[in-house]
């Protein structure tokens, strides 16, 4: 590709900001929860563990079905109409939960939810980087990872703004007063409803931003491709890149994966470390600090107001982590960086349920819990999508690849329904001591069967992990 091409910048960032609306609300719904928690469960009268789980995992359900509702519709429909798609059901699951009359109700507006957030997750980025130049596409895919942490930290200052509108709210409240107060009554559905504001930008700005220009090709609409990359770069730019895709697209079908192969012994070594990986990401315990940070909080002696303050400093440390990510992932490798942050979250749970253990908690847990949060979100969370983007050969990567994604939300979903079932079984300490443990064997693991990608082509990995 011409490296002196003069690209329209104005128009590849509108593009790229519209489709990483997607991870926006796609870091918005995930995290929103936790706030409205202390609030939702009173209002519903949720008492046992299980009732708590299907409140925080009944979008995760949707995640599942909005990854394979991508893996089957996305090359016949294409990336816009879905992304169109996902913003509508961004909408609805808002403006449904934030009425819902039901805990039923409730569910099932938040799996709707859910299937946006699988469809925004795995589209937002394949549409930037499918329509973004070769040498700005590294760049412009890693907005969409930031729009997601902006995401984050926006739903948790929403929601920490909203429970300061109730003024008459004591700090240290009981249930039966959260359910009577405003907060209680109307002020979670206001923290569900303002989602529906940047969903209904995003769903304008779907109709507005073309298709992608590969999907385009690969479905035979070559001159619409053409007339997209002209304004993107000019004619031999557009000329070229199609070219390119064509190029592309034919040595895809030669490679066409056959499922067979997914079963030969080398393959499903990958797909097995890939699985792995997807497992230890939520099983390291990061995702029930996100969706249970007010239970943690408040079993660690803090009041209302003060868990709605820590939570927002969770949002604060994961953008800060990713950021710094983003600089360092090339200079130190994934392994490195993998190795190091397993381990330490081992030793951090370990004296996180050493703190809860000995009743020796307050302040001491928020900063150890802020610690996990930067060491997970320095790693697993950018890493593991990295890392299963790199481990597998071409010919078998997008299956590959939709196996450890399905595998990451069934972890998911498993992590967070458990969790308060566990938590009653074991009590704290042990159930931070097993996440310490289950941190401890990815080390382990990854220690021996992970080899370091940065800086090799995909042929020496799939060598080096296959012997």
């Amino acid at each position: 590709m011409n490296k002196k091409t003069v690209y329209r910048q104005k128009y590849i960032w509108m593009i790229t900001f519209a489709a990483a609306m997607g991870g926006f609300l796609f870091g918005y719904d995930f995290v929103v929860i936790g706030g409205a928690k202390p609030f939702y469960e009173p209002y519903f009268d949720l008492i046992t563990p299980t009732q708590k789980g299907w409140g925080t995992s009944s979008a995760i359900v949707g995640c599942i079905l909005g990854t394979l509702m991508c893996v089957l519709l996305s090359d016949k429909l294409g990336r816009k109409r879905l992304l169109i798609f996902s913003g509508f059901l961004f909408g609805l699951s808002a403006l449904g939960t934030a009425l819902a009359g039901s805990f039923f109700a409730f569910n099932a507006y938040r799996l709707i939810g859910g299937i946006a957030m699988g469809a925004a997750l795995n589209l937002s980025p394949m549409y930037i980087a499918e329509i973004a130049p070769a040498d700005k596409r590294g760049v412009l895919v890693t907005i969409n990872q930031l729009m997601i942490m902006i995401g984050v930290l926006t739903a948790q200052i929403v929601n920490l703004l909203i429970s300061k509108l109730d003024t008459e709210l004591i700090a240290s409240p009981t249930t039966q007063m959260i359910k009577e107060s405003w907060s209680g009554q109307l002020g979670w559905r206001w923290m569900f409803g303002a989602e529906a504001i940047p969903a209904l930008i995003f769903f304008i700005l779907m109709f507005i931003v073309p298709e992608s220009v590969r999907w385009l090709v690969k479905n035979g609409q070559e001159k619409q491709a053409l007339r997209i990359l002209k304004k993107m770069g000019g004619d031999k730019y557009a000329a070229e890149a199609v070219r390119d895709i064509r190029l592309t697209i034919s040595q895809e079908n030669v490679a066409k994966v056959n499922f067979k192969e997914l079963l030969n012994r080398k393959i499903l070594k990958l797909i097995g470390l890939g699985v792995f990986l997807a497992f230890l990401q939520q099983w390291s315990g990061i995702n029930v600090v996100i969706y249970y940070a007010a239970d943690i909080f408040q079993a660690a002696g803090f009041n209302l107001q003060e868990m709605m303050v820590q939570i927002v400093a969770i949002g604060l440390v994961m953008l800060l982590s990713v950021l710094i990510t983003i600089f360092t992932v090339e200079k130190l490798g994934r392994r490195k960086l993998l190795l190091l942050a397993t381990s330490l979250m081992a030793v951090v749970y370990g004296l996180i349920g050493g703190g809860f253990y000995t009743a020796n908690t307050g302040i001491s847990i928020v900063v150890m819990m802020l610690l996990n949060v930067m060491l997970y979100s320095l790693s697993l969370a950018p890493l593991f999508w990295v890392v299963l983007s790199e481990i597998y050969p071409n010919r078998i990567r997008g299956a590959a690849m939709s196996i450890g994604a399905t595998a990451h939300w069934v972890a998911n979903f498993l992590l967070t329904f458990s969790f308060p079932t566990i938590k009653e079984t074991i009590g704290w300490a042990n159930n931070f001591w097993l996440y310490g443990l289950i941190c401890l064997l990815g080390f382990i693991v990854l220690y021996f069967y992970l080899p370091e990608t940065k800086g090799k082509t995909l042929e020496d990995i799939e060598r080096e992990i296959a012997d």
